[in-house]
C-alpha cells in the first residue's frame, strides 16, 4: 500500500498515518528498570506481559559485558548460540516482533546459565469488529488492550482520511 503525496495536506496525512501506526506498538523493556542482567527471573517478567505482532522487545545492558542473541528453542534450552537468527550488542537494542510465534533470546557470553534468557509468545492482532452491532454485543470486561489499540488506530485513520482526503494506491 502506498500514499500518493500531492501537497502539504497529503504530506501531513502521510506523517499522521505513520505516527499512528508507530504509536500503537508497545515497547516491552526486558527486566523493566532492572534491565538485562544475571540473576533476574525473565520467565516471570515475560509471563506478566502480553506481546502482539508489531510490538518491540528492548534490551538495556552494559554493552561491554553482555549481548543478545535470538535463537531457536534448542539454543534457548541449552544456552548455545549455534544457528542464531540474530544478534545485538549495542546496549540499547530494539527488536521488532513482526510475526506471531514464540521468540527465544539469550545472552551469548555464558550468562545464559545465570538466567539471562527470555522466551516470549507473540500473538496476532485480533481483527476489528465487522459492524457496530458486533461491538454492542461484546462485553466491555473482556476488551483486550490490542482491540482498543486497533480501534484507536481505525479512529485516527478515519479522522485523517476525512480531514485530509488522502489518496491510496494498492
Amino acid at each position: 500500500m502506498a500514499v500518493v503525496v500531492r501537497g502539504r495536506w497529503e504530506v501531513a496525512c502521510g506523517v499522521l498515518l505513520l505516527l499512528s501506526a508507530v504509536a500503537t506498538a508497545t515497547d516491552h523493556i526486558v527486566g523493566a528498570n532492572r534491565g538485562w542482567n544475571p540473576g533476574i527471573n525473565y520467565t516471570l517478567w515475560a509471563n506478566n506481559h502480553t506481546f502482539y505482532v508489531g510490538d518491540l522487545i528492548s534490551f538495556r545492558y552494559q554493552r561491554n559485558q553482555y549481548n543478545v542473541f535470538e535463537v531457536n528453542q534448542t539454543g534457548y534450552d541449552n544456552c548455545t548460540t549455534e544457528g542464531a537468527v540474530g544478534n545485538w550488542s549495542s546496549g540499547k537494542d530494539f527488536i521488532p516482533l513482526n510475526k506471531a510465534k514464540r521468540y527465544y533470546f539469550i545472552c551469548g557470553n555464558g550468562q545464559c546459565f545465570s538466567g539471562m534468557k527470555v522466551s516470549v509468545l507473540v500473538h496476532p492482532l485480533p481483527s476489528p469488529p465487522t459492524s457496530a452491532n458486533t461491538a454492542q454485543h461484546s462485553t466491555t470486561k473482556s476488551a483486550s488492550p490490542v482491540l482498543l489499540k486497533s480501534s484507536l488506530r481505525s479512529l485516527v485513520l478515519s479522522f485523517v482520511l476525512a480531514c485530509f482526503g488522502c489518496v491510496w494506491i494498492n
